[in-house]
This record gives C-alpha cells, sequence and structure tokens, in this order.
C-alpha cells in the first residue's frame, strides 16, 4: 500500500515538513484556490506539485499523487441548464493533471452539503477531541433552525420530542455554532456526469474514485446516492469503465450498520483505487448518531479491512504476472498499490487548543497512520509468508 497525506495546501497548519516526518510517502491535496466550475491551469497545477515535489536531495521525496477533489459543480449534480461548460472544465482540469503525472482522482457527488458533523471538537474520555455527529442535534437544526418545509413529515413524534429538548435550551451561540457546522459538511445526473468523463479518463490513464455520501443517507430531503455495496453495484453495472472506482471510506461506510466493511473491501476490490482508513463508533441507542474513533478502536474490524485491500493487491500483481506468461487475465483496473491515508484524527496533545482544519490535526492522524503502519506490515509478513508456503506445496 501507498501510504498518502492529506495537505490542504500553503496554509495548512501541518506543513510538508511536519508530512515527511510522518512516514508517509505520497500526498493527497487540491487547488483549493481556484473556484468551483473553473478549469485547473496546467500552471497552478506544477507550481503545487512543485511545492509538494521539490525538495533537498537529503530529504526524503514527497509525490502529489491523489487529487482530492476536482469539485464538482452544482448545476452538474443538480442538471441545471448550462451545465456543460462545467463538464469541459472538469475534464480539462483531468487533463492538466494527467499530463502532470497525477492520476488517481477522488471526488464526491453530495448536493448542496458536503460531509457533515454536528460537533467539530467532541471530547473524548482520554481528553483528546475529535469529530462527531449527533441525529437529535441534526434534526433540531432541520426542524427548527432551518425549518424545511414538510421537515416534520420525515420524522416521528419521538424524534421531533427529543429534537424540541435539544434545541429549547440552546442560546444563539450555540444554534449558531450548529448550523456553521452542518453546512461545513442525483444518480441520473451523475451517470450523465461520468458518461463524458470515463472514456476521457480511460484514455488517460487516469482512475476515479467516488467518495461515499458523508453521512450516508438522504439529508435535508436531499437524496444521497453512494451509501451502500447496493448503490455501487448499480453504479457499476450502469457504468463498467475501468476507469470507474471508489475511494473506499472506511468511517463513512461504516457510519451505517448495515454496511459490512470487509465484505465491501473483498466485493469491490478491483475497483478502489483509494481508501481513507479511519472508523466511527455509533450511539448504541440511535445508531445515526457516531463519534469519529480511534483508527483500530470503531466499529468496524480495520484489521480485517487491511488484510482484504492487501489480498486484492496480491491479485493484481498474480494478474499482472498471468498476463505477463500466459496472455491471459486482466489488467483492466490497473496494477498499482491501493493509495490509503489515515483520516480525521483526534485533536490531541500539543494540538489542542491549536487552529487546524477540523479532523485535521497533525498528531492524531500520525497515531492513526501508525497504528495502520503497524497492522499493514504484520498482515504482509503473513499474507507473504503463506505465499511462500503455497508455492513450495504445488511444486
Amino acid at each position: 500500500m501507498r501510504e498518502s497525506w492529506r495537505w490542504f495546501g500553503p496554509n495548512d497548519p501541518v506543513t510538508i515538513a511536519d508530512i515527511r516526518q510522518t512516514g508517509a510517502t505520497d500526498i493527497v491535496s487540491a487547488l483549493h484556490n481556484i473556484p468551483t466550475g473553473q478549469a485547473w491551469p496546467l500552471a497552478a497545477i506544477q507550481a503545487h506539485q512543485a511545492l509538494i515535489e521539490d525538495c533537498a536531495a537529503d530529504l526524503s521525496p514527497l509525490t502529489w499523487s491523489v487529487v482530492e477533489s476536482i469539485p464538482v459543480h452544482e448545476d452538474i449534480k443538480l442538471g441545471r441548464p448550462g451545465h456543460q461548460q462545467y463538464i469541459d472544465s472538469w475534464i480539462a482540469s483531468m487533463e492538466n493533471l494527467a499530463q502532470c503525472g497525477i492520476k488517481t482522482i477522488c471526488y464526491n457527488f453530495m448536493p448542496v452539503i458536503d460531509w457533515t458533523r454536528t460537533d467539530l471538537n467532541y471530547k473524548l474520555p482520554n481528553g483528546a477531541y475529535a469529530l462527531r455527529f449527533d441525529q437529535s442535534k441534526f434534526a433540531a437544526f432541520d426542524l427548527f433552525i432551518l425549518q424545511r418545509d414538510n421537515a416534520q413529515a420525515e420524522y416521528s413524534v419521538e424524534e421531533i420530542v427529543e429534537a424540541q429538548a435539544v434545541f429549547d435550551p440552546m442560546d444563539e451561540a450555540e444554534r449558531t455554532q450548529l448550523t456553521n457546522n452542518i453546512i461545513a459538511g442525483l444518480r441520473k445526473n451523475l451517470f450523465a456526469f461520468l458518461a463524458q468523463v470515463l472514456p476521457r479518463a480511460e484514455a488517460l490513464g487516469v482512475k476515479l474514485a467516488i467518495h461515499p455520501d458523508d453521512p450516508p443517507r438522504d439529508m435535508l430531503g436531499l437524496p444521497r446516492i453512494i451509501c451502500t455495496a447496493a448503490d455501487l453495484d448499480i453504479l457499476f453495472a450502469a457504468l463498467p469503465s475501468p476507469a470507474n472506482g471508489i475511494t473506499l471510506c472506511v468511517g463513512t461506510y461504516s457510519s451505517r450498520p448495515d454496511n459490512n466493511l470487509p465484505e465491501m473491501a473483498k466485493q469491490f476490490g478491483p475497483r478502489i483505487h483509494f481508501s481513507h482508513l479511519r472508523g466511527v463508533s455509533r450511539d448504541p441507542q440511535e445508531q445515526r448518531s457516531f463519534y469519529e474513533a480511534s483508527h483500530l478502536d470503531s466499529d468496524i474490524d480495520m484489521v480485517q479491512v487491511v488484510h482484504e485491500l492487501l489480498l486484492e493487491e496480491q491479485r493484481r500483481r498474480n494478474d499482472v504476472s498471468i498476463s505477463a506468461n500466459d496472455n491471459h487475465g486482466s489488467e483492466a483496473y490497473g496494477i498499482d498499490e491501493i493509495f490509503i491515508r489515515p483520516d480525521h484524527g483526534h485533536q490531541m496533545m500539543d494540538d489542542i487548543g491549536k487552529t487546524v482544519n477540523p479532523g485535521y490535526s497533525g498528531i492524531g492522524r500520525m497515531k492513526g497512520l501508525a497504528e495502520v503502519r503497524g497492522v499493514i506490515r504484520a498482515l504482509s509478513a503473513q499474507i507473504s509468508a503463506v505465499s511462500v508456503t503455497n508455492k513450495g506445496n504445488q511444486a
């Protein structure tokens, strides 16, 4: 696997020099300064790439390998008139990135609101801080702050009473903070978008990796379309292009109890171009509420997920070997290692009190990366030993 780290650019409190010390080899980044809908100029991509990759000969090199994300304009998502210009710009950005050798693109198709949390500083028992989504707070926002038309029809009487109990004690500052937190965070239109993008991606050797909707369910009356394994089955049945892949965001998918992450990692292995390795702990009383747990201490079996990803990489290497020797086997999905990154680390230790991008403080993510790295090393040795033994038995 390729260990990567998300960097938000020159204003990121976690610097390139900091990232180099984590042991990560690859960078996940984007041109956040370019307005959504505008093409990323080649010169701007090259300048950003130089910030990441140019370093002294005695320093460990870093490579900008994954884009997260080229934003998809709302007019594309909602199918508004005139949206073709934005599709053309998106394709132009992809072409310029490919020209610079950057060929893995994570993107999402969440309409109007992106990833959503109700608490950006949820204090854990150990004193660290995590991101949290609280269903009752969200209902309070939907019903009493946003006051969305007909919203009450989507909640039970008990849920409305509970939301009212959450909302009433809030002062104006708390209500404003809740609104800001939520704002921080179509199938037909997605398919129409990809029908134009995928052929060019194939020609360029680019891998597109769609991120699931976060949280993975309908919100504020807005449809969410990439939430479950069934959604992915529909996507790939409609658009089987080898360039059409996924970002396996373990935390997002696992915030639904009906998503089995080890099984999804196995089922969609050939389609996984990128993975966010993090987990969540769901509220036992309200399964739609959750907080971002430590990377190995969540509601999902992270060790088994990593095991499935490593087995997928082994299958890809075997396919290449068969193809080289016998002219058979499939190279349709590429042979590269899967890019992984730690995601949404806790704000802890010296990072507490610092200004950071929510979920993206340095120490918490480095802790997560170190934990995941240990799992990868241990499982890789195990898988390698089994492989050697099997080859010996076959001989």
